[in-house]
């Protein structure tokens, strides 16, 4: 046997050997790109929204990451204040909060998580329909002023 290829190949089957080992022991083994994932869904543009919204939609294709998926909404506040649905932008704010928090990264990412909960908030009214669009304006800016100040400080989000 050449010594050579069987120190790379003994390291090979180590490491696959390992993370088997993990699996069958019912360990979840997250991978490798969980976090470039991550990043990916929360950052402030529209294609990060698109990617996080389809990876909701279709949550089972992505089990194996661990993701944290739940939400309380919009917490405290209302979640259709004036008519303005914020669901889906409280609910994503809070997948970035868990899943950093999950990952230690949540002071690291907290501000620019919080930035792009204020982009989502804003998308809403530049397409509302319902009531006006400076009071839905007006209603973003108050609820990003209160994750930036006190977001966080709960269990979840």
């Amino acid at each position: 046997m050449n010594l050579r290829l069987a120190a790379p190949a003994l390291a090979l089957a180590t490491v696959l050997g390992t993370a088997a080992s993990a699996t069958a022991a019912g360990v979840p083994v997250a991978p490798a790109d969980k976090a470039r994932v991550l990043a990916s869904w929360t950052q402030a543009s529209d294609n990060s929204y698109g990617l996080w919204a389809a990876a909701r939609g279709n949550r089972a294709e992505w089990e194996g990451y661990g993701f944290d998926w739940s939400t309380d909404y919009c917490s405290g506040a209302p979640d259709i204040p004036f008519g303005f649905d914020f669901r889906q932008s409280c609910a994503r704010h809070d997948f970035g909060y868990r899943n950093y928090k999950a990952a230690g990264g949540f002071a690291a990412n907290k501000q620019r998580l919080d930035e792009a909960f204020f982009v989502d908030l804003r998308r809403v009214c530049i397409r509302t329909t319902t009531g006006s669009r400076t009071l839905c304006e007006s209603t973003a800016w108050m609820y990003y002023q209160a994750v930036r100040n006190f977001g966080g400080q709960g269990v979840g989000g």
